[in-house]
């Protein structure tokens, strides 16, 4: 199954819509998303998980990397409404107390 990511901005808020399976295959382009919205100096990015049906280690890295850039200037990354399966990874690994995890994701304009 492949990844598709959407992104929308609203001044310097950014809201990251991943839907399919984030694995060592598709992680590249939800971390490419990523990249392109912290070279904007966005300072708060929601990764919006409502469509993740499976994550991998591959996938957690790539947001742990993006949630480690974005801290380093003081800036937030979360999770909002993961799937049963992908908040069960969260908390087997413990990153449910790293990740800040929210129940719905803010409506933001596409941009």
């Amino acid at each position: 199954m492949e990844l598709n990511v959407s992104t929308a901005s609203q001044g310097g808020h950014a809201v990251v819509t991943a839907t399919g399976e984030l694995d060592l295959y598709t992680a590249p382009k939800l971390q490419s998303a990523l990249a392109t919205l912290l070279r904007d100096q966005a300072d708060r990015i929601v990764v919006d998980m409502s469509g993740i049906e499976f994550c991998d280690s591959t996938g957690v890295n790539v947001l742990l990397a993006a949630m480690k850039r974005i801290k380093e200037r003081n800036g937030t990354l979360e999770l909002a409404a993961p799937r049963p399966a992908v908040r069960r990874v969260l908390q087997v690994t413990g990153l449910d107390t790293v990740f800040t995890v929210v129940d719905v994701a803010p409506a933001l304009d596409a941009g």
